[in-house]
């Protein structure tokens, strides 16, 4: 006896025929042929019963992985089925068809024993148990119930051509918009714009109509989207090759490709926008609007197309400027937090203390005197005291952050800063950089190797006012470097050199806070009078093996000479020394916190508490919406200043579309590297309300969206896969579509932290009119 709901695996070809698999499935449920009825239960609804013996299973559209219900009928008093209280009693069986590249896999989950199946007589609830995984919860008795395989069309995927998952969840998206499945399943070949010079001469509108037409045919059969992808990658062939790409970069060329193509303008004309110019909104935001459709006027900006409001504002003058300008999709960033963490390596330059990696919270569209002031707290700097901060790269300093406006915008996660402490002082100054240099490994011990950078510098100041020797600079290194001596090692084991500097001299390294104009070196070759009468005799100084480069990008020794005057070169603003690190002075400094400079936000793996809190859609679009300055590369052209100046920028939502497009912003670029946000966002399926998000309040027509589509990412950058889940309408269904591979999904699985592009539909209201609290 073959037990309840057990699956019993069998394979048959997709050449076979109806009449095959009937014979197949007697053999295994021990049924005569008059008692088995075979339906095709594909998404576990019943459209079509298997009755034409000589149709293969190819022809009959049986796809893998879909259910086949199998039907015994109780043939008591000859009749096809008995009645009990008006209900049939039939014992219905389910198949499932499996993946198989030569062959059909249908395995039999049956509700019923091999033996009740010849002659039982069982009640209703037995058959209808809630259990089993093949009860059919539309109508699994009666004929009223069934439909045609035609009748729910959609259903069919796309063969995966070489990673182009991408592609499909894509186009897929834009094949179940009902607006578009309307209009290319009819004809559309008299909108094609054929003179177009923006667009492809029709070829890619008639490449997708073409391919949407056979998405949307009956039948099932995955197909290969050849001729599409040959199509695309000729008007755009950084979509060629086998490479991941991103979904919604595709996306945003095939809807604006698909406007030019079918773009109803065929002499766009020219007209110049006017600015505001104190007028209301609503008479400028319809001029430009009608200025935009008089020469944009497709079936793609019937849909898709919305309007924003962005407003500019001067930070010299405060001109304001407001245009209106349309939109295809939203981008909304994913970490719309207000603030941001910055980690910087802070140095001592008087000797005082190790260096120290400092995590601050400023504000994400601070600017640089916020991180400064930070730091400073972080780090309890003295009231005589301030902050160089620069960026390090390649061991060297790349940059100095000397305006305390700039934008923190410009300092990127990857890059590298260190802020030094020096002292505050009223005289002329120079920055004195101290580069660390070690010798190249050469493979040829015979070859002798040159010096290249390692570490990161270390500054300090250097008076420009007073006569300033090589023992000087000697003795402003030593105390930058006093903290790295190893322990153990004292000053006169650290000697390099019999030459030496009176301990005198190093006295000025100190800082004195009483008084602000101390610091390190900034004093003549004098000797401190305290000092000389002191009992103990001065302390030796090592001499370390220091080079200076001068005007001519040559080396200066200042190893010997230390009473030898450094001229300071008056055009530059630096003094560049090189200290190079042998091994045995390595022996006396332990060097390690030089080589290790931390980036300003390290990524690495994706806590819990990231995966698991979610972030609100609304949350995210506030942020998109939120008044911040532009980036420097983009700076706005004051009319008034008649100048370039970096302007704040606000926007507002305005004339919404039919379908709204979201892209959520998961993939950040850097100098170095591109990162994934693995960001969970809660994003509603109905009511998507932004009644409250319309800049317009003249328009009293309440705002609200369904889900109905949405592709997924998932894994890293460059190496991921892309899916869509998408609703078809009709059968008030989720559907998961993975390439060739379709499968029906609950709404609950819809919500995933792989959600990458959203796709909402506007749903229609009743209400004319929004109270003041919608």
């Amino acid at each position: 006896m073959l037990p309840k709901n057990d699956r019993f695996p069998i394979r048959i070809s997709k050449k076979e025929t109806i009449g095959q698999l009937h014979r197949k499935a007697c053999e295994i449920f021990d049924l005569q042929p008059d008692q088995v009825c075979i339906w095709d239960y594909y998404a576990r609804r019943r459209h079509a019963l298997m009755n034409d013996m000589d149709k293969t299973l190819d022809d009959a559209n049986l796809q893998m992985d879909q259910d086949i219900l199998v039907e015994v009928i109780n043939n008591t008093n000859n009749t096809s089925f008995a009645q009990e209280n008006g209900s049939a009693q039939r014992e219905a069986n389910s198949a499932l068809v499996e993946p198989s590249k030569s062959s059909l896999s249908i395995a039999g989950g049956l509700s019923a024993s091999r033996g009740a199946s010849k002659g039982y007589n069982t009640d209703l609830s037995s058959s209808q148990n809630l259990n089993s995984p093949v009860r059919d919860v539309e109508n699994p008795y009666g004929t009223s119930g069934v439909t045609t395989r035609s009748s729910f069309l959609g259903l069919t995927g796309l063969l995966n051509l070489g990673n182009t998952c991408y592609m499909n969840s894509a186009i897929q998206c834009l094949v179940h918009t009902p607006e578009f499945a309307r209009y290319f399943r009819e004809d559309y070949h008299r909108e094609i714009n054929w003179q177009n010079p923006l667009g492809m001469v029709g070829e890619l509108a008639l490449a997708f109509g073409e391919l949407l037409r056979k998405l949307w045919a009956p039948g099932r059969t995955p197909i290969a989207p050849r001729p599409f992808k040959a199509k695309l990658v000729r008007f755009a062939p950084q979509f060629s090759g086998h490479n991941q790409h991103d979904s919604q970069e595709l996306l945003a060329f095939l809807l604006d490709g698909l406007h030019e193509d079918l773009n109803r303008v065929k002499h766009k004309p020219y007209i110049k926008s006017r600015d505001a110019d104190g007028r209301p909104d609503e008479e400028v935001a319809d001029e430009y609007w009608a200025n935009h459709i008089a020469r944009n006027d497709s079936i793609i900006v019937d849909v898709c197309q919305g309007q924003y409001k962005s407003t500019l504002v001067c930070p010299v003058c405060n001109k304001v400027s407001v245009t209106f300008d349309p939109f295809m999709y939203l981008s909304l960033p994913l970490q719309p937090t207000t603030n941001r963490t910055m980690t910087v390596t802070v140095f001592a330059c008087d000797g005082a203390s190790l260096p120290f990696s400092c995590t601050v919270t400023v504000p994400k569209q601070g600017r640089c005197r916020d991180l400064i002031q930070a730091l400073s707290n972080a780090c309890s700097l003295k009231h005589n005291e301030r902050l160089v901060l620069v960026e390090i790269r390649n061991h060297l300093i790349h940059r100095y952050f000397e305006d305390p406006l700039q934008l923190l915008s410009n300092i990127k996660d990857d890059d590298r800063l260190a802020a030094y402490k020096v002292p505050k002082i009223d005289k002329n100054t120079k920055y004195l950089q101290l580069i660390h240099r070690q010798r190249e490994q050469s493979s040829d011990s015979h070859i002798i190797s040159g010096w290249k950078p390692y570490g990161t510098p270390i500054v300090s100041l250097i008076s420009c006012d007073d006569t300033v020797t090589r023992g000087d600079i000697q003795v402003i290194v030593n105390c930058m470097l006093s903290p790295l001596l190893r322990k153990g090692i004292n000053v006169e084991q650290a000697t390099t050199s019999e030459t030496s500097i009176p301990k005198a001299t190093s006295d000025h390294c100190s800082f004195n806070s009483d008084d602000d104009a101390c610091a390190p070196n900034m004093m003549s070759n004098s000797v401190n009078k305290d000092t000389t009468n002191s009992k103990a005799p001065p302390m030796p100084l090592p001499t370390l093996p220091l080079l200076l480069v001068d005007d001519n990008n040559a080396c200066i020794d200042l190893s010997m000479g230390e009473e030898k005057v450094v001229k300071l070169s008056p055009l530059s603003p630096k003094i560049l020394v090189y200290i190079d690190w042998s091994q045995k002075l390595l022996e006396k400094y332990d060097t390690h916190t030089l080589e290790t400079l931390p980036e300003v936000l390290k990524y690495g793996p994706v806590t819990k508490k990231a995966r698991t809190e979610p972030l609100s859609l609304y949350t995210c679009l506030e942020a998109f919406l939120r008044e911040e300055p532009l980036v420097p590369e983009d700076m706005w052209y004051c009319p008034k200043c008649k100048e370039r100046r970096q302007a704040s920028k606000k926007l507002d939502l305005w004339r919404l579309p039919e379908v709204l497009v979201i892209h959520l912003k998961r993939f950040s670029y850097s100098r170095s590297m591109k990162h994934k946000l693995e960001t969970f966002v809660n994003f509603p399926i109905h009511d998507f309300d932004l009644t409250n998000y319309i800049a317009n309040k003249n328009n009293s027509r309440r705002q609200l969206y369904e889900l109905y589509a949405l592709t997924n990412h998932y894994g890293s950058m460059g190496s991921g896969h892309y899916t869509a889940h998408i609703k078809l309408l009709d059968e008030n269904r989720w559907y998961n579509f993975d390439d060739s591979h379709i499968s029906l999904i609950s709404e609950d699985e819809v919500n995933t932290a792989a959600a990458y592009v959203l796709f909402y539909r506007r749903v229609k209201t009743d209400d004319a009119a929004v109270s003041n609290g919608a």
